[in-house]
């Protein structure tokens, strides 16, 4: 295990950016954390780093469930938060997303993992002590 701090949302973005300069096409994240702890703060730097236009503005697809942006390599973001089932997981497209050759980036994907391919990076994110850590 690989532990990283960040202060603000700017830092979360930065460290986001430089992992992005390793995406490799068919790439899976999955981001697991607090509500408001950074997820979406992640996303949006890892899209910046692989050149989203900076006019799609990067949100948390709640609602939509997903939202993809062209960049280096196209950036496809889920949020499963609202998911009832793992079954719902294949109804999304996300075994097609990985074979497109994108990155695909699943906010509380830890709640689908038994749905996905085992080969996935894992992003935890936990409140600090200070009030943006």
């Amino acid at each position: 295990m690989i532990f990283a701090r960040t202060r603000s949302a700017t830092e979360t973005k930065a460290l986001a950016a430089a992992l992005a300069e390793l995406a490799r096409p068919g790439d899976l994240l999955l981001l697991a954390g607090d509500l408001g702890a950074g997820k979406t703060a992640f996303t949006q730097g890892y899209g910046a780093a692989l050149g989203v236009d900076v006019d799609d503005l990067i949100t948390s697809p709640t609602f939509t469930l997903v939202n993809s942006y062209e960049g280096r390599l196209e950036l496809n973001h889920l949020d499963v938060y609202r998911l009832e089932g793992l079954a719902e997981v294949a109804d999304l497209g996300v075994p097609e997303m990985l074979d497109d050759g994108g990155v695909t980036v699943i906010e509380w994907g830890d709640a689908v993992s038994p749905a996905l391919p085992a080969d996935y990076l894992e992003i935890r994110f936990t409140f600090g002590d200070d009030d943006d850590e």
